[in-house]
Parts: structure tokens; sequence; C-alpha cells
């Protein structure tokens, strides 16, 4: 029969002193070792996190103005797709939307008239800055006894600002007394303000126009062309400029 072995206090002093060599064998790495490796461990995680907000920062509005190409491009072609136009106007249709749609993935201001909506929008790549109520000139073709007439188209596409007038010194139009069914002077005067104290020229005789003042023939809207109000035309002139693009649609 075996009796359980039992250790005297020598025999457990020699073993302890056994396991403290074992120990030291494989000593521990100091504090500040640990401490180091954490710290690191911390720094390469806000690095991490500094170089992501970073790209985020610096990248968003592309990556956003990419993602959001596709959906621009399919709202254009849902709003052409029942419009009825002949073959050129439909081209300058889809080549002014298609132009505004890239705009808005740009950092410029730029102007936008959405005939539909009435609306006049000022922009700064995708953001609208501002936006008010346009009256559309109506397509009108204007005849006067004598055989002079005048036609005019309403306009569509893109196209830069050619000049921009305040309180201009309108001579009145023979068409602006004819379209109103008014005598046309003689001699027909010229009118501060006219055309509206703020007149924004995009060529080809189509403007936008503040209301014209209450001596002018003009009784709203040029036809063909944009009238928007005072206060909306006022706020954006500063950041407006000869060459802005203007976007018709």
């Amino acid at each position: 029969m075996k009796w359980p072995v039992q250790l005297g206090k020598f025999d457990r002093r020699v073993a302890a002193r056994d396991d403290d060599s074992d120990r030291r064998r494989f000593p521990r790495p100091p504090l500040w070792l640990n401490l180091s490796i954490l710290l690191l461990a911390l720094l390469i995680v806000a690095w991490n996190q500094y170089h992501k907000r970073r790209v985020e920062s610096r990248f968003g509005r592309v990556i956003a103005a990419r993602a959001r190409t596709p959906e621009d491009v399919n709202k254009i072609k849902d709003q052409i797709a029942d419009m009825d136009l002949t073959e050129d106007a439909l081209k300058k249709e889809l080549e002014g939307r298609m132009k505004f749609a890239a705009s808005l993935k740009s950092s410029d201001f730029y102007l936008g008239v959405d005939t539909a909506a009435k609306k006049l929008r000022f922009y700064y790549g995708g953001a609208v800055l501002r936006e008010g109520d346009i009256v559309v000139g109506e397509e009108k073709t204007i005849n006067v006894p004598g055989g002079k007439s005048w036609t005019f188209i309403p306009v569509k596409g893109a196209f830069p600002i050619e000049g921009k007038v305040v309180d201009l010194n309108w001579q009145a139009a023979e068409w602006a007394y004819a379209m109103n069914n008014r005598p046309i002077p003689k001699n027909r005067p010229t009118i501060e303000g006219g055309m509206g104290k703020y007149v924004i020229v995009l060529g080809d005789g189509y403007v936008i126009h503040s209301p014209p003042s209450e001596d002018s023939p003009l009784e709203g809207a040029k036809p063909g062309s944009f009238m928007a109000s005072e206060a909306d035309l006022k706020a954006i002139w500063p950041r407006i400029h000869v060459g802005t693009p203007v976007y018709v649609f």
C-alpha cells in the first residue's frame, strides 16, 4: 500500500526556487514597452480616421456627383420624352439639360431657368443659393400696318451672359407699343429702366429682366424672354458676370 508523498518544508522551498527559475527564463515585458505598443496602436487608429475624413472632405463632392449622374440623365430623358419638338429643338433642349447636369458637379456660380416650374435658380455647384418666380415671355408674332413684323420664339439651351446693365436707358421699341395695341410715337422716348432696373443680356435679343418702369410701353415680360423680381436679381447681381453660364430648360 502506497501512501501520498508529503513534502517537507525544505522540499517545498526547493520546488519554489525551481518555479522562480522557470519564470526568470521568460521575463515579462517592462511596463514602458507595453504602454508604447498601446500608444502606437492608438496613433495608427487615429491616423486612419484622420485620413478617411480628409479623403471624404476632399473628394466627397466628386463621389456624390458621380453617384448622382445616372439619376440625372434618366430624369432628363424622362423630361424630354413627351416633348413635341423638332429635331433641332430637341437637340438644343438635350444639350442645354446635359450641360446643366454637368454644372451640378462644378464649383462655379451659374443660373438655371426652369420654364416648366417658372423658377429662376442661382446655383453654386449643386447647391441652390436663391430661387425666385419668373414670368416666361410668350411666343409671339407682332404685326403692324405697313408690313413690319416681329417674331419672338422661346429660347432653350445653354448661354453665357453677354452683358448686365443697371437702369438701362432703353429706347422704347416699336413692337412694345404694337404688342399692347398702343400707337407708335414718331419719336420714341428713351426710358430709364424701360426694360427693368436690372437686365441680363443672353444674346440674340433674349434677356432676363426685372419689371419695367411705369413709363415703359413694355407691360410685363419681353416676349420669348424672362422677367424676375427686382429683389431676386439684386441679390444675385454681385455674383454674376459676363461669361456666367445660364441654362434654360
